[in-house]
């Protein structure tokens, strides 16, 4: 049975029309679901009993099953989800000085096989749909409800390769943009994505104001082919050309993604490179502190090894943020939970 979280609000209005009924129930089952918090269709008070019993008998109404919730002492809330099928995906919470940002997950599982990566530990099972990562932000605003607080970003950037799933993830970002829906901000919404050029070409000429960030972590084929196998599909030269092409078209700020491995991408060189990369685009670097995992061996930097990376980047002109460290006392590393109680219950 279809999930109601996976329709538009255009789809609930063609829903509605199907049906016979007045075109203005669609907003109102759209309020009901994204402004009222709805979990049940009885809730809907102000629908006939025969439209409740219509959607009843074609739709579901579920939100994920929350499994265990890991807090951090930065604030961080790392979530693992249950979903209809017995599938487990992750979100996370994080805390910044503007609001609480989401990282969202869009698939069981993830293919891009980036060496430093958790997701990558368990292999793609499937891809959610865009109601699956709906519930996702519903059942985190669930949660904040609580202390009165409220999503206020959301990151699509948890398991998973966004574009590789590019249908079900734009859908999802217009429901919670949408002012009838969740109202977060086109601006506030950012999607990234390992590098799948046809994709990056795709969104350019879609002109949303959604962000776009690419998750680089490497400024030469050698090295990125080695962390990330998606480059010997799509090498920089592609990518960058791709990059380019959306620059082109939208004229909005791009933001590359480079998590700090300590020996392996922080030299003189490849400071230099990715200050190479980024000459003639509108691109900020925003530098991420590693969360460790064990069965891969990787090691971040401390703060200070993190700030003269930083500081050779803007000798050389590159705007770059080092990002604060999230939950790092906790299985914050995208997909490092799940693959933890996935051994246990496989032991």
């Amino acid at each position: 049975m279809r999930s109601i979280y996976d329709l538009t609000y255009d789809e609930m209005t063609e829903m509605v029309l199907e049906h016979g009924w007045k075109k203005y129930r669609g907003d109102q089952i759209f309020r009901w679901l994204y402004r009222k918090k709805a979990e049940s269709f009885e809730e809907m008070t102000d629908l006939k009993a025969e439209m409740i019993e219509t959607l009843k008998s074609e739709f579901s109404i579920v939100l994920p099953k929350l499994v265990t919730r890991q807090v951090s002492r930065d604030g961080t809330r790392k979530y693992l989800f249950e979903l209809e099928d017995g599938s487990l995906i992750e979100s996370v919470m994080m805390v910044y000085e503007y609001g609480k940002s989401v990282c969202v997950t869009s698939q069981v599982g993830c293919n891009m096989g980036c060496s430093f990566c958790a997701s990558g530990l368990l292999k793609k099972q499937r891809s959610l749909t865009s109601g699956e990562m709906t519930g996702q932000i519903l059942a985190v605003q669930k949660d904040l409800d609580a202390s009165g607080d409220r999503v206020s970003h959301i990151v699509v950037m948890g398991t998973g390769e966004p574009f590789d799933n590019y249908d079900a993830v734009m859908t999802f970002c217009r429901t919670v943009n949408h002012d009838v829906g969740l109202g977060i901000g086109a601006r506030h919404i950012t999607i990234s994505t390992c590098g799948l050029v046809p994709g990056i070409r795709r969104f350019a000429e879609e002109h949303v104001q959604f962000n776009l960030a690419i998750s680089l972590h490497a400024p030469n084929n050698e090295l990125r082919s080695k962390l990330m196998p998606v480059n010997k599909a799509y090498p920089i030269e592609d990518l960058m050309d791709a990059l380019h092409y959306y620059a082109k078209l939208n004229n909005r700020r791009l933001s590359f993604e480079y998590i700090l491995l300590k020996g392996v991408n922080d030299s003189d060189a490849c400071a230099r490179q990715l200050a190479e990369l980024t000459r003639g685009l509108d691109v900020y670097v925003n530098l991420i502190p590693y969360n460790e995992v064990d069965e891969h061996g990787f090691r971040t930097l401390d703060y200070k090894q993190a700030m003269v990376f930083y500081d050779k980047l803007k000798k050389l002109r590159v705007g770059c943020t080092l990002r604060q460290e999230h939950g790092a006392d906790i299985d914050a590393a995208c997909g490092q939970l799940r693959a933890k109680y996935e051994g246990r219950k496989s032991s």
